[in-house]
């Protein structure tokens, strides 16, 4: 039996750049490439995808709805790395740390939608919680976040390293202010709530690196919780997670949570701070790490058998 066969559709933009480079140096499989002047040749790019065991969808929502309707061949399978596919029917949420039963999904699937970074973040907090029972479905939620400008993709990457630059980009910036950013529909279906978080993304002056915060009242929540308590609920929900941490108790022990220190990784860091009436829940991860084309391989990997943490270490 040959090397698992390969092909990125939309290899130029962010993610599929961070993928292949992380899939280039792999002797395990083979990275089918697209002529540069027929990148944008359907029938070249059916082609290949046809040829390939997995295909990567690394392009715009609606373009990658048209390219998964041109794979045709039953053996192909796709991840998507788009936001078009997260809540549709048909196509498993890859987040393989939420349990062995979304493990296997992933394995076992033809479909799989790669997360969105800020929805990961939110998701690895706030799952759990809902699934353990703590957490009512219900309870209004906010959700603060700051990112690097490399999840803005090329368009926002120009832009900040541009020799020539507005000032207002030195310091950070709200956006999605009608409060409707395209990862909540993920986010609510994900962790099965059915009221809308109130989410405030923010993008900084760093390239990659993102934390993400949801504050809650420890008296909200079922069963008396304290931060302790809620720390040992996440390092039982995430026991055996290779990328998934609990950060100690004392953390972080300076005072500050920085937001690049997980850059290049596809680590995902889960901070309970607080007091004893208020937890402020963090997770820290790398928004093309963990958040993309790490998370990306992670599930690529599942689903052709192979170790999942191959080529995500060291």
């Amino acid at each position: 039996m040959g090397k698992p066969v390969i092909y990125i559709d939309g290899k130029e933009g962010t993610t599929g750049l961070q993928i292949y480079d992380r899939l280039a140096g792999r002797e395990d499989i083979a990275l089918l490439l697209i002529d540069e002047d027929r990148r944008k040749d359907a029938a070249e790019r059916k082609k290949l995808m046809n040829a390939a065991d997995l295909v990567f969808l690394c392009l715009p929502d609606a373009a990658a709805v048209e390219a998964a309707a041109l794979v045709e061949n039953p053996g192909t399978r796709i991840i998507d790395a788009s936001t078009a596919h997260r809540t549709a029917p048909g196509w498993v949420y890859g987040f393989p740390e939420l349990g062995p039963d979304r493990r296997a999904a992933i394995r076992g699937a033809k479909r799989v939608a790669n997360p969105g970074c800020y929805a990961t973040g939110f998701i690895s907090l706030t799952a759990p919680l809902v699934k353990r029972g703590v957490l009512s479905p219900d309870a209004p939620l906010a959700c603060h976040a700051v990112s690097g400008y490399t999840g803005g993709g090329k368009k926002a990457i120009a832009q900040y390293e541009a020799a020539e630059r507005e000032e207002e980009l030195k310091s950070p910036r709200h956006y999605a202010v009608t409060l409707a950013h395209k990862h909540i529909p993920e986010m609510m279906q994900v962790c099965g709530l059915t009221k809308k978080p109130l989410f405030m993304p923010m993008i900084c002056d760093f390239p990659q690196g993102m934390v993400v915060t949801v504050p809650l009242y420890l008296e909200s929540l079922a069963g008396h919780q304290t931060l302790e308590s809620l720390r040992a609920l996440y390092r039982d929900f995430y026991a055996g997670a290779r990328f998934v941490t609990v950060r100690p108790d004392d953390a972080p022990a300076c005072g500050f949570i920085g937001s690049s220190n997980l850059a290049g990784t596809n680590d995902l860091q889960i901070f309970v701070c607080g007091n004893e009436e208020q937890a402020m829940l963090c997770a820290r991860l790398d928004n093309l790490g963990k958040g993309a084309s790490g998370a990306a391989v992670q599930n690529m990997n599942l689903m052709l058998g192979l170790p999942e943490e191959t080529g995500l270490t060291g």
